[in-house]
């Protein structure tokens, strides 16, 4: 019976990568670990076979040798002089000599081809922008930390005057082979960490790494209509690589400041507007503002405390298109403060003159729902 492909259990692609690889293992594992499927047997060999299958492709020696040879890789009887069909197919190679090439294709060195090139790491900016910036878009300047060639080694780490010599342990492949049984293992050499050379007298001014830190000064286009979270790529200007490696990438991510007046869901914004008690009562109009300058807001007579008020189109436009949001104002009938005694006395007669329930419905509903309430107690 054919084996499955290994890809095809985790249900990712050939080119995955490790995380890839790792997220789609951790679900099979949530959905088929046998904590959660007692005596499930389908279940828990899904899950043997998730795990065998993620064990050999997060491993880029064993990924590399399951990619050329497929299963045929890690059965015992492959290897020189293992039986008919396989000294032939590799030209009479061992099966360490096959690994050997696999690896060495890999990580360099044991050949002759050098220390391998590392992409630099990506690197994260934390900018804190006005909510006026974000909805119109700017272009603003930022102070990051980087790194540059040491101009007293000229970059190779050495002491000026001396230069780093060739490790002895690797050759200067920056990779040392192990053999282990029927496997040849590439592993980072251990005396020169990689680089394929050792530094005897190092560099005072950046202490044998051939870099030192300083800072750059870049321009970040915002672009209309960005919000927290969103993030900005420059391509290239995150941590420089190793041995001729490309530069990583940073991300500039964005944090909106609270703004004293509106507060921002999505495309809309929100705002409270205080209105007296007279205008709630009587109608009338009152200014408020937005971020394109000031509008007019007819309130209604009898007005109720917390009614919302929309003002289409006066919200944001979204960074990824899309018609303009909505400002949302809610108005707050304002209870007047520090009054003298007539406007006391005042109040006092006009409340006395409303009378009858027909002036304050929601009261009158609020009373007739608690009394039901302590009648459905007594019962």
């Amino acid at each position: 019976m054919a084996k499955k492909d290994l890809y095809e259990i985790l249900g990712v692609a050939k080119n995955a990568s490790e995380d890839e690889l790792k997220k789609a293992y951790r679900r099979l594992a949530m959905k088929y670990h046998p904590d959660r499927n007692p005596d499930d047997k389908d279940a828990e060999a899904k899950f043997k076979e998730a795990k065998e299958a993620y064990e050999i492709l997060s491993d880029a020696q064993k990924r590399a040798a399951y990619d050329q040879f497929g299963h045929a890789a890690f059965e015992a009887g492959m290897g020189g002089g293992a039986g008919p069909g396989y000294g032939a197919g590799f030209g009479g190679a061992s099966f360490s000599d096959i690994f050997g090439d696999v690896f060495g294709d890999i990580f360099g060195g044991g050949r002759g081809r050098g220390t391998r090139a590392y992409r630099g790491a990506d690197l994260q900016y934390n900018l804190e922008i006005s909510l006026e910036e974000a909805v119109a878009g700017t272009t603003v300047k930022i102070r990051v930390p980087t790194t540059e060639p040491c101009t007293v080694c000229g970059g190779s780490g050495a002491k000026k005057g001396t230069k780093p010599k060739t490790c002895p342990t690797c050759g200067g492949a920056g990779a040392v082979r192990i053999q282990q049984g029927i496997f040849a293992v590439q592993q980072t050499c251990p005396t020169c960490h990689g680089r394929g050379e050792i530094i005897e007298d190092p560099c005072p001014e950046c202490r044998g790494q051939g870099r030192v830190q300083t800072h750059k000064t870049l321009s970040v286009k915002i672009p209309p209509g960005v919000d927290t979270g969103d993030r900005i790529r420059l391509g290239g200007e995150g941590e420089p690589g190793e041995h001729g490696g490309p530069a990583g990438d940073l991300f500039v991510v964005i944090h909106v400041k609270p703004h004293p007046i509106f507060t921002r869901q999505d495309a809309d914004l929100y705002c409270e507007v205080p209105i007296s008690f007279a205008t709630a009562a009587l109608g009338g109009e009152v200014e408020v503002p937005t971020l394109g300058g000031r509008a007019r807001l007819k309130i209604p007579a009898e007005t109720q405390s917390g009614k919302l008020f929309r003002l289409r189109g006066k919200g944001v436009a979204p960074v990824r298109g899309g018609a303009p949001g909505d400002l949302i104002c809610k108005v707050n009938v304002e209870t007047p403060v520090n009054l003298t005694e007539a406007q006391k006395d005042m109040l006092r007669r006009f409340d006395e003159s409303l009378g009858g329930d027909h002036h304050r419905p929601q009261e009158q509903s609020w009373m007739g729902r608690v009394k039901k309430f302590f009648d459905d107690m007594r019962t």
